[in-house]
């Protein structure tokens, strides 16, 4: 970090140690950047639901478990097909891998970074229209106003167990998106 740039942290009580504990805020130079440097970020913060949430993770497990029995009785003793059960389950545990794994969001002056284990997503802010929040988290949408298609073409963000990011990232948003 040069010396035009300081950063503030404040740090998440309910997480133990080893977890990213800590929502930072990054008072950053004017230098331009064409691929996002998360030391550059201005806020970020990891979400990991399966984790936040230990009682929902252990109903989303007991569903899996019941889906997975199910689709072997269809599959496999009543129609005799096992490739359609290996699919099956290949589509149900992609369909669920945001739940399980971390997603670590970085905000930068011009745009944000989503980055999953194996995928990263990078936007501009100029290619929304407005965003809304919602009891997880909050979304960016391309309309300018809500609209059901925003969970295909927005991009989806959410909160980490403690939401100390609600307030800074609601307000550095509306300076970025104009229309709420």
């Amino acid at each position: 970090m040069s010396n035009k740039d300081s950063q503030s942290c404040h740090s998440d009580p309910e997480r133990s140690e080893g977890e990213e504990s800590q929502i930072c805020h990054s008072e950053r130079s004017e230098e331009s950047h064409h691929n996002y440097n998360k030391n550059k970020a201005l806020y970020y913060w990891t979400s990991f639901p399966a984790i936040d949430h230990p009682k929902k993770t252990v109903m989303v497990g007991i569903i899996i478990l019941i889906t997975a029995y199910i689709l072997w009785q269809l599959a496999i003793v009543e129609w005799d097909q096992p490739l359609y059960y290996v699919l099956g389950i290949i589509i149900l545990f992609i369909s669920l891998a945001p739940y399980f794994v971390p997603t670590s969001y970085y905000f930068f002056e011009d745009g944000f970074l989503v980055q999953y284990p194996f995928v990263k997503i990078e936007k501009k802010y100029t290619e929304y229209g407005c965003f809304y929040s919602d009891k997880m988290g909050f979304m960016l949408s391309t309309y300018k106003k809500p609209r059901r298609m925003d969970a295909f073409r927005g991009q989806s963000f959410r909160y980490s167990k403690t939401k100390i990011e609600k307030e800074e990232i609601m307000s550095f948003l509306e300076e970025k998106i104009t229309r709420k």
